[in-house]
C-alpha cells in the first residue's frame, strides 16, 4: 500500500482522508507515524487553497515524501464570509472548538433563521517528491443552528445542518461518520482527488 503523509496533527482530518484514500490502496499517515516532526508554518494565504499548498509544500520540502494537506473552514453568508480561513483560530490564539462555536453563535444571535446560510469549504493539496502536485476543492452547503447539537464530528459540526439533512434538522454533530463522509466538504474534495490520483501509478 502506498503512503501519503498528512501535514497536520489533526487526527479527525487524517481519519476522514484515510477512509477515502484506502479505497485507492493509499494509506494516509500522521507525521508521527511516518517518523517526522511537523513544524509550525505560517498560513498567510488569502484562500483555503493557498493555505493548503503552503502546508503541503513546507512539509514535503522537510520530509521529501509525498504529502497531503488540507485547509478547511466555515463560511457564513451573514458574517461576510467569516470565520473563513480563520476558522481554526476564530476566537483567538488559544481558540478551542468550544470558544469558536460560542463566538459564531454570539455574532449570529440576532440573525433570523432565513438568513443563516453557510457552507463548509475544503481545499486539498498533494505534493509529490518529483515536484508535481494535485489541488482540489469541495463544498458542503447548509445552515447554522442557534445552539450546538450532537456529540459526533469536530470543529463547527454541532452547529451546522447540511442541506441533505435539513428536513430532519440534523447537524453534522448528529450524523454518523460514515454518512458525513459521503456528503461533507472534505468528502467532496476527496472525490475529486480520487479522480486525479487514479491517473497516477504511485503517489
Amino acid at each position: 500500500m502506498d503512503i501519503l503523509v498528512a501535514a497536520t496533527g489533526n487526527r479527525h482530518k487524517i481519519q476522514e482522508i484515510d477512509a477515502v484514500t484506502r479505497n485507492l490502496g493509499i494509506r494516509v499517515q500522521s507525521p508521527e507515524e511516518a517518523g517526522f516532526v511537523l513544524r509550525d508554518v505560517e498560513e498567510n494565504g488569502k484562500s483555503f487553497s493557498e493555505n493548503a499548498r503552503i502546508k503541503a509544500e513546507a512539509f514535503a520540502k522537510d520530509s521529501g515524501v509525498a504529502t497531503i494537506a488540507d485547509d478547511s473552514g466555515l463560511v457564513v453568508d451573514a458574517l461576510d464570509g467569516a470565520p473563513g480561513i480563520y476558522s481554526a483560530r476564530f476566537s483567538g490564539p488559544d481558540a478551542t472548538d468550544e470558544t469558536n462555536l460560542a463566538k459564531v453563535l454570539q455574532w449570529m444571535e440576532n440573525i433570523p433563521d432565513t438568513e443563516r446560510k453557510a457552507r463548509f469549504v475544503c481545499a486539498i493539496c498533494v505534493i509529490f517528491p518529483d515536484g508535481s502536485e494535485i489541488a482540489v476543492e469541495g463544498e458542503c452547503h447548509g445552515r447554522i443552528l442557534r445552539a450546538p447539537i450532537g456529540e459526533n464530528g469536530f470543529g463547527y459540526d454541532p452547529i451546522f445542518v447540511p442541506v441533505e439533512y435539513d428536513a430532519e434538522g440534523l447537524s453534522f454533530g448528529q450524523i454518523p461518520a460514515e454518512e458525513k463522509n459521503l456528503i461533507s466538504h472534505r468528502a467532496r474534495a476527496l472525490i475529486e482527488l480520487e479522480k486525479k490520483l487514479k491517473g497516477r501509478q504511485h503517489p
